[in-house]
């Protein structure tokens, strides 16, 4: 995807997101083809990294001395306070010592051992920081060309990150950091884009959600997108200053990935608590006496190989197969979920039909009364693949909500016919896409948004029904929403359209079987 134009700046401050695209897109393409892809993710976003941090830190020590020197204090005793680490933690700045500071390392960057000072500038904030402990990469001695280093620290320099005149100054280099993991999860496509779920896929779950207060928890966080989703929920609809009442909580399994979820939450001003370490999730929860107001995950889609146990105590519903992990991964957010608590799972389209185990589970889930409603999702969503997928809404005790869920039906939604072609490949959903389909789901449980928005449910044939539990025993437990909908929109549409489409349709075949 080509960078924006870049357009002047009219002022000094930080740098427009189209400037800041151009920048950054001319830095990250010196590393293309030259490096494995993987690593040169890392080493660019290090780099971004450390360009945000040493610049909002000299903002923050700039605005502290002229505070310092207009309370009457001593010119000679600046440094002893505009040093002090405790002056920049208490604000969510990360405090950056002198020798890992942008300036500082620039300004030597032409000298041998650019690679080892990089590294050793990145131990140096992570030593500092707890929050960033284990989050940054030390790759750059690898590289072993500082010539070229040198030359990509030039590119990035012209990045200015934070303006003090700003009223949220870590939005701009928030939303480019995004633009990248969109890229690089594009340019990987499915050999790397499991890191990463599309921004309008995160946007549809936490709207469906609405987590406004409590613990989130994110079993399979990736490069942490819908954590980050949902503290921007809470800012869009309470306001920046009630971010404290929302605590977010993950796991990843992929030590660089674990990585960058860090980054991306330090990059949005987050406190997030995702784990000492990565660690997989089914094997080694590294959260064990969490119990969430949300849930929300995208795990990766049909996993046959995985650390099975006949007797985790999560298998409330039954031991999920051998050879298909979604059952493990719907049980293991169950088990996560509070007295009132609500979960969203992005799964592949097969957990909704497949039989034997699989069909038992789902069958105990419904009469549990825990499914509260079913999305079929459009086709190519995902860069990682083409399988056709969907969302499960999941709620305990739902007569006890705020906005009782209706007891004892499933909404079904059959959005498969929505988005736009971002490009020949990717399907997206837009802003208008995914308020129909939130709006729906709103209306239906009676949320207080859907009321002051002045919506009211109805059964709408062909897009969205709500089925009583009677109904759903007499399809076999089955729930395709296009068995409930409506002919022409359901299941099989879905995996008829796009590239890939046979290969989808024989992997949920195989999945009845397994």
């Amino acid at each position: 995807m080509p960078p924006r134009q870049r357009k002047p700046a009219d002022q000094p401050g930080a740098s427009s997101p189209q400037e800041l695209q151009d920048i950054l897109w001319k830095s990250a393409d010196k590393l293309r083809g030259r490096i494995d892809a993987a690593e040169y993710k890392e080493i660019f976003l290090g780099l971004f990294f450390l360009k945000y941090a040493s610049d909002l830190f000299e903002e923050h020590r700039s605005a502290l001395e002229q505070r310092l020197l207009a309370a009457g204090v001593d010119a000679d005793r600046l440094a002893e306070f505009v040093e002090a680490p405790g002056q920049y933690t208490r604000t969510q700045t990360v405090w950056v010592p002198e020798r890992a500071r942008w300036s500082s390392i620039a300004a030597n960057a032409r000298t041998q051992g650019l690679g080892a000072r990089l590294d050793d500038a990145m131990d140096a904030i992570m030593r500092e920081n707890t929050s960033l402990a284990g989050a940054l990469p030390k790759v750059f001695t690898r590289v072993g060309d500082d010539e070229q280093l040198a030359d990509l620290m030039n590119l990035i320099g012209d990045a200015r990150f934070g303006d003090a005149g700003t009223d949220r100054p870590q939005d701009v280099p928030a939303e480019a950091y995004e633009y990248f993991l969109d890229n690089f999860a594009g340019q990987e496509g499915k050999k790397g884009g499991d890191f990463y779920t599309p921004r309008s896929v995160t946007r549809l779950v936490v709207e469906l959600l609405e987590p406004y207060e409590g613990r989130v928890y994110d079993p399979a966080c990736g490069s942490g997108g819908m954590l980050v989703e949902a503290s921007r929920f809470v800012e869009r609809y309470r306001g920046g200053d009630h971010r404290a009442t929302t605590s977010v909580h993950g796991q990843e399994c992929n030590e660089r990935t674990w990585r960058l979820a860090k980054m991306n939450l330090a990059v949005h001003s987050i406190e997030g608590d995702l784990g000492a370490r990565w660690d997989d999730t089914l094997a080694h929860d590294r959260h064990p006496g969490l119990k969430a107001e949300f849930v929300l995950a995208q795990p990766p889609f049909n996993i046959k190989d995985w650390a099975r146990d006949e007797n985790d105590p999560r298998w409330v519903y039954g031991v999920p197969p051998r050879h298909n992990a979604d059952y493990a991964w719907l049980q293991h957010v169950i088990s996560k979920l509070g007295e009132r608590g609500t979960a969203c799972v992005v799964l592949a389209n097969g957990s909704l039909f497949r039989g034997r185990g699989e069909a038992e589970i789902r069958r105990a889930l419904i009469e549990d009364d825990l499914v509260a409603c079913i999305v079929a999702l459009p086709p190519q969503l995902f860069r990682s693949t083409a399988i056709p997928a969907c969302l499960w809404v999941l709620a305990r005790n739902r007569s006890s909500h705020s906005s009782p869920y209706r007891k004892g039906q499933i909404l079904f939604i059959d959005a498969s016919r929505l988005g736009v072609m971002a490009d020949r490949t990717w399907r997206t959903l837009d802003g208008t896409d995914v308020a129909r389909i939130a709006g729906t789901y709103r209306a239906w449980r009676g949320a207080s948004r859907a009321g002051q928005a002045g919506l009211a449910y109805r059964d709408e044939p062909g897009f969205c029904v709500s089925a009583d539990l009677a109904r759903v025993r007499e399809q076999g437990y089955v729930l395709t929403p296009g068995r409930y909908v409506g002919t022409g929109h359901g299941e099989h549409a879905v995996l008829e359209t796009g590239p890939g489409k046979h290969t989808a349709l024989t992997k949920d075949l195989y999945g009845l079987f397994d």
